[in-house]
């Protein structure tokens, strides 16, 4: 059976060590309120909850998985009671605004908890951030009245979100989809069409559902800028605030899925459904971006929650199973054989899951502190500053995490041998769980083709030069210290390769766009393996200075795995960067029909 424990001691070391957060905090408005003591405090509430209430149902939801009757979804048994702690809590109003009964805090802080409920129950989690994310979209381009009508309801969890995009004929061409709305004399649209791959389109966890769907005006023009965005409610909502009439939506069936068999995957019906537009007509794919890069953030989360899981389970059998003698000479004399976490290679595996974890925590915290500086600091120049790294990091942090989270679930499943590929363990779950990662919220090769294609361009390149310039400033801070020249070199020839490899990305698709795409995926990682590698190198300098009055080995072991990082993972960087300057023709040549 999978295992899990809150990494509480490595997310206060992210929080108060690295990011140093509660000055942080105090910088925006309200911010002062998330005290040291209060980010410890929540952390340890929601430990308690996700590891004993939620983690629990986990494993059940998987066997049972939704069950579509009648024209109605049914979640697992647990998930009800599960998701109602998850309310009563008020967890799901941590990071929301105050005039709808939200807490107020940052969030940065939500997205600590949000990382324990996704490694203890993925599924079950899902509802509750896609409620996040419509939360997000309407609070952004939402009317006073709908913000009034639904937002107290999605604040306290009582009633949930989703979003409504893809078609069957349309999937990540939004431009194709034909789902219309029509205006009505009182204001509201009718909106009909069909929508697949709705995850949380209906459930029986929450009151009401409010869909965000992306449909057609009479008038819109063709493509994407003809596109505009619907709330389109579950049941209908009184002036009152009570529930009205059912709304003509419905489930028309649910998918059997390879995992999150837990989360109902829906076919949704509109049927001249009411709807109320959300931002302006015909610019939809605006105010939907609002909800899609919240989500696209937390999918990345997905693939450490999982990995984070797999590490500890992994870990767990590797220290009781016993198999061979380690190479070195006996290491359990009192027992027949040693346990696997002498071998070599189980440590290869279990060190990678560890070294790519705890960057990929560092890093998603630097990336939300940003998120909290773009949306609320009160100075012009550090927002901007602050959106230009969530903007450019933000497709990393979808693709990358969830290729390594699916890396490693692999890895972590390996080391339990036969016993891995066996469903009692709780391995193979973690596996299939994974996978969808790399796909929904948008493939990981569209992911990284925005990077390179969209990202790296925008602003004549200021997003990839303000990163640029804060990775060489940080070397240029560190330099001449002795102790930490293992760490800063070999960063310090990673950036390097992301230097060149970008003004090369730059000039060679001028010539040539295809050299964009073909080098996409090769830059995407080279830049996340240098993101993680700056990860563990500011992790480095603090360890150092910590590890004379350190007792516990916490900082030992960073160094430690520091060590790891720098001398067999981030090495990657120098292929990374000879495969996508090898040019577009390799791949480009093969005639179609030669496939």
């Amino acid at each position: 059976m999978a295992v899990y424990k809150a990494p509480i001691r490595d997310m206060q070391f992210v929080l108060h060590e690295l990011l140093d957060a509660e000055r942080s905090f105090a910088e925006l408005p309200g911010g002062d309120e998330a005290s040291a003591d209060i980010i410890d405090a929540i952390l340890e509430e929601g430990a308690k909850l996700c590891e004993n209430v939620i983690f629990p149902t986990n494993r059940t939801g998987d066997i049972e998985g939704c069950r579509f009757d009648n024209g109605e979804v049914y979640t697992p048994s647990g998930f009800k009671q599960a998701y109602d702690a998850i309310t009563a809590g008020g967890w799901t109003a941590l990071a929301c605004d105050p005039e709808y009964g939200g807490q107020g805090l940052p969030h940065t802080l939500s997205v600590f908890i949000e990382e324990m409920l996704q490694s203890c129950n993925m599924s079950l989690a899902l509802y509750q951030g896609l409620t996040r994310g419509a939360y997000v979209a309407i609070h952004a381009h939402g009317t006073d009245e709908l913000k009034r009508k639904f937002l107290p309801k999605l604040v306290d969890g009582s009633w949930s979100g989703v979003m409504c995009l893809t078609e069957s004929h349309a999937g990540t061409d939004l431009g194709l989809l034909r789902t219309r709305a029509t205006p009505d004399a009182d204001g509201s649209y009718r909106v009909s069409g069909s929508k697949i791959f709705i995850t949380g389109g209906d459930q029986d966890l929450t009151e009401n559902i409010v869909h965000l769907v992306l449909a057609r005006l009479p008038d819109a023009p063709a493509g994407v800028k003809g596109i505009s965005m619907f709330l389109v409610p579950k049941f209908l909502v009184n002036d009152d605030g009570t529930l009205g009439e059912r709304n003509t939506v419905s489930c028309g069936s649910i998918e059997h899925k390879m995992g999150i068999k837990g989360a109902s995957t829906c076919v949704m019906n509109y049927d001249n459904a009411v709807g109320y537009l959300v931002g302006e007509p015909h610019r939809g794919l605006r105010a939907m971006f609002s909800m899609m890069n919240h989500e696209r953030l937390m999918v990345g989360q997905e693939g450490l929650a999982q990995a984070e899981v797999a590490y500890q389970s992994a870990v767990a059998y590797a220290r009781e199973r016993i198999q061979g003698r380690a190479l070195s000479g006996v290491k359990s004399p009192d027992k027949p054989a040693d346990p696997i976490l002498v071998h070599p290679d189980v440590r290869r595996m279990l060190l990678t899951g560890k070294a790519y974890n705890e960057a990929a925590r560092a890093l998603l915290g630097w990336v939300s502190l940003n998120v909290d500086v773009s949306e609320r600091h009160p100075d012009d120049h550090a927002r901007e500053h602050a959106d230009d790294l969530v903007s450019l990091l933000t497709p990393v942090v979808k693709a990358f995490f969830t290729d390594y989270g699916s890396e490693v679930c692999n890895l972590s499943l390996q080391v339990f041998g036969g016993h891995g590929y066996i469903g009692e363990w709780g391995m193979e779950q973690l596996v299939r769980d994974a996978r969808i990662a790399q796909i929904y919220e948008g493939a990981n090769g569209i992911h990284a083709l925005d990077l390179t294609g969209r990202k790296l361009s925008m602003h004549n390149g200021r997003l990839v030069k303000r990163y640029l310039k804060i990775l060489n400033s940080f070397l240029a801070d560190q330099s001449g210290d002795a102790a930490l020249e293992e760490f800063i070199e070999p960063l310090a020839g990673a950036v390097a390769s992301l230097d060149t490899a970008t003004r090369w990305v730059a000039e060679a698709g001028k010539r040539n766009p295809e050299e964009i795409g073909a080098a996409s995926y090769d830059y995407m990682r080279l830049m996340a393996l240098v993101s993680f590698g700056y990860m563990w190198a500011r992790t480095a300098v603090i360890a150092t200075k910590k590890l004379p009055g350190d007792n516990s080995g916490f900082y030992q072991t960073k160094l430690t795995t520091a060590r790891f990082f720098m001398k067999r993972l981030l090495p990657q960087t120098e292929a990374l960067e000879k495969s996508l300057r090898a040019g577009s023709d390799s791949l480009m040549d093969l005639p179609a029909e030669s496939f």
